[in-house]
């Protein structure tokens, strides 16, 4: 009867499915940000990149979650696009590790009864266990489903070997290898999981419903169909997504056309390793079919990583705005990379602006510069939103000191365009020549910041900018004390004596806040990414050796100046 053919299939392969979704699920939250750590640090060279991919990929047996990480490394800057490429090679070949945990253990070895207690203890686990160990529970219910799946799959699938010939097909010939490639790609889509789809045409293999041959088309049309996943996800996604998405169906495509049109050669190579080398005949040389193509396509196209990289950033290319690029909504799901994209595009806005203030001092009129003010304005209020869309982490102890330092920087960084639209109305006084040498001297300042800051914040930066900014404050508070005692001899008219000292103060204000958003953007790359360790928000104890104490957030220049009775001194 059919319901004797349907019923094990559906309910085997859902099984199977959900017994994967479990594991990956399990395994990348058990791994938590130590996997993306490691993945994040072993992707120096292509070769390392493609070699992080695969392991990464063969450990959590999804090579979506392995794609999505690398989404989101890319979107925060941590990858660049070449390396995030062969990572993505390297994901394609380690997926292929569910071929060999189907063929080697699920299929020669009827475990579905022993699998059955596996399930038990993942899920008394999963109900009983605390933190990751809850986690480990699960991934450990879903490997036993896995196998209870196949057993039920396989039932399945002999009675479609019983009912019809599946084998009378077409099977031989380009039409034959393309009309199974299709089948494989549509099933891949259908079930969403490229996993299942090669799972399914195992089985049915090993159970004899169809030839090797035409097994071999399903499993080309499975790794075809794996992409078009990726394609739907990027859809209305940022850039970096549609780009990996775009790299994923160039290498899937062309190296599923490239077996097909070797698959003769293949299936000679296949029949040598079985003479030659023992390679054990059935579902394992189905296995090692699909392991070997991969491969040959990583073979091909990893040494052309870079140009083929190149191609796609001209296919795809990146039109939005240059300082908020990293802002990909992609990674909002994940706090440590968020931060880390934020960070960066606080860092360049933050840059901008130094380069912009500091070019329109230097030039004494407004600056023709790339990105101009309103594109920085807008990169403010565009992290500013980014940042309250940040999952809320107060109770993370390693993430909230940071996001706390960004809000820091971000005001910071808001007061001062604030004050840049008062430069208008100071231009004269700082063109006048009594004002040169502080002009001189914080356009240094700027200069510094923004050095730091492209470079990284090398060590000691920081400290050098508060230095200078103090300097500047100390020669401001010395020349107002100049100015007012000769407007009271009558050497300056009062209202040129104000305007000039509103000058003064304006420059004082302007260093102040850049020192301020240089210090809290100051920190290396967070723990989560890179391993460097916990950094804590500074407080009055840290700065006790700091050139200037620290004031209030919500006051507006440095403390403990007498000369200016609405300014009251406290901490950072």
């Amino acid at each position: 009867p059919v319901v004797d053919i349907l019923f094990p299939l559906i309910g085997g392969l859902g099984m199977f499915l959900l017994g994967m979704a479990l594991l990956t699920d399990g395994l990348k939250a058990f791994a938590g940000s130590a996997l993306r750590s490691a993945l994040g640090r072993l992707t120096g060279s292509p070769l390392r990149a493609f070699t992080a991919g695969a392991t990464a990929t063969a450990l959590v047996q999804s090579s979506s979650a392995t794609t999505v990480a690398v989404i989101g490394f890319v979107s925060a800057g941590l990858l660049t696009f070449p390396q995030a490429l062969a990572v993505v090679f390297g994901a394609s070949l380690g997926t292929t590790g569910t071929s060999w945990i189907v063929s080697g253990v699920g299929l020669k070895i009827s475990v579905g009864l022993y699998a059955l207690p596996i399930v038990g203890v993942g899920a008394f686990m999963r109900l009983t266990a605390r933190g990751r160990w809850r986690e480990l529970g699960t991934a450990v219910a879903g490997f036993g489903l896995i196998f209870v799946g196949i057993d039920v799959l396989q039932d399945g699938m002999g009675q479609v070997a019983a009912s019809w010939d599946l084998r009378r097909l077409p099977s031989t010939g380009i039409g034959g290898h393309l009309l199974g490639m299709l089948i494989g790609a549509v099933m891949t889509v259908l079930m969403q999981s490229s996993s299942g789809a090669v799972a399914t045409t195992l089985t049915a293999y090993h159970s004899g419903a169809i030839g090797f041959e035409q097994a071999s088309s399903l499993v080309i049309g499975a790794a075809v169909g794996t992409t078009v996943t990726g394609m739907l996800a990027a859809i209305g996604a940022g850039v970096p997504a549609r780009r990996t998405a775009a790299a994923h169906v160039l290498f899937n495509l062309a190296t599923g056309l490239i077996a097909i049109i070797l698959l003769p050669l293949f299936l000679r190579w296949i029949d040598w390793s079985q003479d030659r080398y023992g390679l054990e005949p059935g579902a394992m040389s189905l296995a090692a079919f699909h392991t070997a193509f991969i491969a040959l396509g990583v073979v091909l196209f990893l040494p052309w990583v870079n140009r083929i990289a190149r191609l796609i950033e001209r296919l795809v290319p990146d039109r939005g705005p240059e300082l908020t690029r990293h802002l990909d909504r992609t990674v909002l799901h994940v706090p440590d990379m968020a931060l880390e994209a934020s960070k960066r595009a606080l860092s360049a806005t933050a840059v901008g602006w130094f380069e912009w203030i500091r070019a329109g001092l230097i030039a004494g009129h407004e600056p023709s510069r790339h990105p101009d003010e309103i594109e920085l304005r807008r990169a403010l209020g565009d992290i500013e939103q980014f940042l309250a869309r940040v999952p809320n982490i107060n109770h993370n102890p390693r993430l909230l000191p940071e996001r706390v330092a960004q809000v820091h920087a971000l005001d910071h960084l808001t007061r001062l365009a604030s004050r840049w639209r008062q430069w208008p109305g100071l231009r004269e006084p700082l063109t006048d020549h009594e004002m040169a040498a502080a002009v001189t001297k914080a356009c240094g300042i700027l200069r510094l910041a923004a050095d730091g800051l492209a470079k990284g914040a090398p060590e000691g930066w920081s400290e050098q900018v508060a230095k200078e900014s103090m300097e500047l404050a100390d020669k401001r508070k010395a020349q107002r004390s100049g100015v007012l005692d000769q407007t009271a001899e009558g050497r300056w008219q009062p209202g040129q004596a104000l305007h000039y000292l509103d000058a003064m103060r304006w420059l004082d204000h302007v260093c102040y806040h850049g020192w301020r958003a240089s210090h809290y953007l100051a920190a290396g790359p967070l723990e989560a990414i890179n391993g460097t360790g916990d950094r804590t928000e500074p407080d009055a104890a840290d700065d006790a050796d700091s050139p200037a104490p620290l004031p209030t957030e919500d006051t507006d220049t440095h403390p403990d100046r007498p000369d200016n009775p609405d300014e009251k001194a406290g901490t950072a």
